[in-house]
């Protein structure tokens, strides 16, 4: 029975209405060798109180206490410092792993080969009631979801749902975890292990993603959002990892989405370091 040890963190903040449910979920999985890292960053509405009353029954769970807000970057790279898990899961405390989650995770990353260090899954999207609101390859269908070398396909568009990924340690340790400058980490995250390693989808819905109007994606639309930023400086990395013609030209459809994003939220600063970074881009 040598199965690798997984190491779910779990970020929790002002999540106090779903952050049982979301633990639950890690304890219910069909997969034995699980070690639990829970992450409050300094909530306000009561959530260290309810995680402190489930740890009571789930005693070998860890929990840490940020004595002040760090942002989501900064608080996941304290909690994954203290893992030992050779595969890893980032789960925010709003969000909910299906029980088969880990083991069929496990099982995808180790028959896909050495090279590939990531997997992720179809999913689930949900109301704050819990409510399904619609099934994530529903918008994108199954056949056109890429595995493999998908580096250039996530310079062009968004098609995966965060909260399904699964990466082995070798993946965050070589990025040297989550960029810590930025407001968000999953295109970040994409982007920069893309580049080295291979990615294996699984098209099993495996998580339930729950919306919410304070989350982060929900935050990138809002005018002046700090987020728009954040997505400027990954496409600068971008610009810099690029090897190939095409992977340039996807760069250049990219700016231009995030033109369009940035026009809509009347961020004409950022707009205008897009064009900059469009022109340094073109040839």
């Amino acid at each position: 029975m040598n199965q690798p040890l997984v190491s779910v963190i779990c970020v929790c903040h002002n999540h106090a209405a779903f952050v049982t449910e979301a633990l639950d979920s890690v304890m219910t999985q069909t997969y034995p060798h699980i070690d639990l890292i829970i992450i409050d960053d300094a909530s306000t509405d009561g959530s260290a109180k309810i995680i402190k009353r489930w740890l009571a029954k789930y005693p070998q769970a860890t929990l840490v206490l940020n004595s002040e807000n760090l942002g989501y970057c900064k608080t996941f790279n304290r909690a994954f410092a203290l893992t030992q898990g050779e595969f890893i899961i980032d789960l925010a405390a709003d969000d909910i792993l299906l029980p088969d989650r880990i083991a069929t995770g496990v099982q995808a990353l180790e028959q896909a080969g050495p090279e590939y260090g990531v997997t992720f899954s179809d999913a689930l999207h949900m109301d704050a009631a819990g409510a399904i609101l619609w099934k994530h390859s529903d918008q994108y269908p199954h056949e056109s979801i890429p595995s493999g070398d998908i580096y250039r396909h996530l310079i062009n568009r968004y098609f995966i749902c965060s909260p399904t990924m699964m990466f082995k340690r070798e993946v965050l340790i070589s990025m040297k975890g989550y960029d810590e400058s930025l407001t968000y980490e999953d295109f970040d995250l994409w982007i920069r292990s893309a580049r080295n390693f291979k990615y294996v989808y699984t098209p099993q819905v495996l998580v339930k993603k729950r919306k919410l109007k304070n989350s982060m994606s929900h935050a990138q639309r809002i005018v002046l959002s700090k987020h728009g930023w954040s997505t400027l400086e990954v496409c600068r990395k971008i610009k810099l990892l690029n090897r190939t013609d095409d992977e340039r030209r996807a760069l250049n459809q990219r700016i231009g989405y995030e033109i369009r994003q940035s026009l809509r939220a009347i961020n004409l600063a950022l707009t205008f370091r897009y064009l900059i970074l469009w022109w340094q881009n073109r040839s």
